[in-house]
């Protein structure tokens, strides 16, 4: 394996681990083990767990980013927000997935490391301005689309079922 496949190989296992123990809780070590990976060698690929994270922060953006991309292409309006919200739910039906944004976020607010925070703060103002530049959307359409979907991550993330009839009526762009 190149250093370049093996440095893919320890972010998808970094976004697996942070997901699931969060910065604090979760141990280069831990992410190595799950590579098959030394711990030195971790650290010849990414610095130290601050940019291992700060990168598993940024794959979530960018998957994030893609999938309301690929899924609005040639749309516009509420035919764009709609085929948007149908991909996230796809995207975040993965737990691991869901609980990185999470975990983003809360480390993000927990204000322990500012630049960590303003990446976060930046990655959240391209992913807005994805949005309103495809599909053209108001302030207010913004608002409900990024606030239903801040509810489902909610819902999911405690382990509400999407059957539940908690979700009735729940849509992200209305």
């Amino acid at each position: 394996m190149s250093a370049e496949e093996r440095r893919e190989s320890v972010l998808r296992a970094a976004v697996v681990e942070f997901a699931r123990g969060g910065y604090h809780g979760t141990s280069t070590e831990a992410i190595a083990r799950r590579v098959g990976v030394s711990q030195p060698y971790l650290f010849r690929l990414f610095p130290g767990k601050q940019a291992l994270f700060a990168a598993a922060a940024d794959r979530c953006f960018d998957r994030t980013v893609q999938v309301f991309t690929e899924a609005a292409e040639g749309l516009r309006g509420e035919e764009a927000l709609d085929a948007m919200a149908r991909a996230y739910s796809e995207l975040v039906a993965d737990r691991d997935v869901l609980l990185m944004q999470m975990q983003v976020y809360v480390a993000a607010a927990s204000g322990e490391d500012a630049e960590l925070a303003g990446r976060v703060r930046r990655r959240w103002a391209e992913l807005w301005s994805v949005v309103r530049g495809t599909t053209g959307a108001t302030d207010e359409e913004m608002s409900r689309f990024f606030g239903s979907g801040m509810l489902i991550n909610t819902l999911l993330a405690i382990g509400v079922p999407a059957e539940d009839e908690s979700w009735a009526g729940l849509r992200f762009d209305a």
